[in-house]
């Protein structure tokens, strides 16, 4: 997929940032996934315009990530170039009053738990309901993430996204379609995009608060999750999309006497039947060997289809 030349340009551009034949278990949660043919850390926002601008230009085809905990990579890697975006877009910060409340404005790679604990020690109440959530708020917007406390289009003010032809536009969220664990952009966003736009922010709605109570609420609810999930071990969190009513995909899964089951060293936990976990020496081949396990039975006692939530990519 990279030529000679291309790689002479990518490393006189990015010089430390870019390394090819990178393996993808080193960027991912599950800690699977095969060699990507370049993976690039751009420092700065303009130094990622650049990177889409050649690529587009070059059509080489690229995955933007943020901290890949809700990515399965298969095994055969990725073609083209990965672009992570936690280096060159990370900062929080609280801009002032907006429509409904206070906004507070996160680039595509900071971490979600950054966001929650600025909100806290700004006694900023709405964020609490990503208590836990692993990632980046980019891929947190992508996938709606949420709990049963909320969702990220509960607090979503607005977003700024990096169309291919490297130009940014603003969309509020009016104009956001959410469904259950997905953002999609209205067609003529698409249209003028032609391709898929990268998500470089999100303007998030709070309101003011104790942040002594916010504390106190998000230790509560940590130690909820803790509780209830599997730790120590690697995974990318609830693997399948809860069905739109009735149980659970976990709840499904344990009644289809599913949990526990293994193959190579991917296994169903056992604390939680929606979690597919790494024993140490699984590949991506095992975990996609696992969902086929799950919705197969599934599929077959419930007459239900479970929809994977984790984004599946590579060859």
């Amino acid at each position: 997929m990279l030529d000679s030349d291309s790689k002479i340009w990518l490393e006189s551009r990015f010089k430390n940032n870019v390394r090819f034949d990178e393996s993808m278990s080193r960027h991912t949660s599950l800690r699977v996934g095969g060699d990507a043919d370049a993976f690039v850390m751009p420092e700065k926002p303009e130094d990622l315009v650049e990177i889409v601008r050649w690529c587009r230009q070059k059509d080489i085809p690229c995955l933007v990530i943020g901290d890949g905990t809700n990515l399965l990579v298969k095994d055969s890697g990725i073609r083209g170039i990965v672009i992570v975006l936690t280096k060159c877009l990370k900062s929080i910060n609280k801009r002032g009053i907006g429509r409904d409340g206070v906004i507070v404005t996160a680039l595509a790679g900071a971490r979600m738990q950054a966001l929650c604990s600025f909100a806290i020690k700004n006694g900023l109440k709405g964020m609490n309901f990503a208590i836990g959530i692993p990632g980046t708020v980019g891929g947190g917007i992508m996938m709606n993430a949420g709990t049963a406390y909320g969702s990220i289009k509960d607090v979503l003010d607005s977003i700024k996204i990096l169309l291919p032809a490297g130009h940014t536009k603003i969309i509020m969220r009016e104009n956001l379609n959410f469904d259950y664990r997905r953002l999609s952009l209205k067609d003529e966003v698409k249209e003028v995009n032609q391709g898929l736009p990268i998500i470089l922010g999100g303007c998030f709605c709070l309101h003011p608060s104790d942040p002594q109570k916010l504390q106190k609420d998000a230790e509560e609810i940590l130690k909820t999750r803790k509780a209830r999930q599997p730790v120590g071990l690697p995974s990318a969190g609830c693997f399948f999309k809860n069905p739109l009513s009735g149980k659970t995909a976990g709840e499904l899964i344990d009644l289809a006497g599913l949990k526990g089951k293994s193959i190579g060293g991917a296994e169903i936990s056992l604390k939680h039947a929606n979690f597919i976990i790494n024993r140490g020496r699984a590949s991506a081949g095992d975990i996609l060997a696992i969902i086929a396990l799950v919705q197969g039975t599934v599929s077959k006692k419930f007459n239900i289809n479970l929809e994977p939530e984790v984004k599946i990519v590579g060859q």
